[in-house]
């Protein structure tokens, strides 16, 4: 998995979480007022586990930013060091998708 197909399967989970713990704080909400010992105690024991879900959460989230913080400052390093390298490289997978979509297209319509 790439580093970026793995941010956006991170930032969809992050983003489903936070629906999961905004709807669990709505139902808590709702049921505020029944009563009951048993109901008493398991809102308790979710509104615990929620505030923890939260706090892990907010942990992942931290270190995505951080992680991505420091992918960034490594390629700008990188490029500013290797200025030369980069553009040949990037020269180089330009050639090459061109060709690749050139062929392509040749044996698709018969380009010329």
């Amino acid at each position: 998995m790439t580093q970026s197909s793995n941010q956006t399967v991170q930032n969809d989970l992050l983003k489903d979480l936070n629906a999961v713990i905004h709807e669990a704080e709505q139902l808590l909400k709702s049921v505020a007022d029944e009563g009951g010992h048993k109901a008493n105690a398991l809102r308790d024991k979710m509104e615990s586990n929620l505030k923890a879900t939260k706090d892990r959460l907010r942990q992942i989230e931290e270190s995505a930013v951080e992680t991505t913080k420091t992918a960034v400052r490594a390629t700008d390093n990188y490029v500013h060091e290797n200025p030369w390298r980069v553009i040949g490289v990037s020269a180089g997978i330009g050639v090459v998708i061109g060709l690749l979509l050139y062929s392509c297209c040749k044996e698709r319509s018969g380009c010329s």
